[in-house]
């Protein structure tokens, strides 16, 4: 299944609570559950300003609906074509 990254712009990201963190993970959750098994959230980063997402998804139509149903900002969608990590280099 296709994977994708997600940039979310999302001004004092960084700050939020444990608690503030968790809601916006329950609502993802929520609305993953309602769209199927199609759609998987793998992991996110929280930084100062941004939330980068990474999923696996069908196609970036998907990935944009749960945007929309979680209420969710989807800045940029990006397919992801290859991953490299150390062992890419031996």
């Amino acid at each position: 299944m296709p994977k994708y990254v997600i940039e979310r712009e999302f001004p004092g990201a960084g700050k939020l609570s444990s608690e503030e963190l968790k809601a916006i993970s329950q609502k993802s959750r929520e609305v993953l559950d309602k769209m199927g098994p199609q759609i998987q959230w793998v992991q996110s980063y929280v930084t100062n300003d941004k939330i980068y997402c990474v999923y696996n998804a069908p196609n970036e139509e998907m990935i944009r609906e749960h945007a929309a149903q979680g209420g969710f900002p989807a800045n940029s969608v990006s397919k992801v074509s290859t991953i490299i990590d150390p062992v890419t280099a031996e």
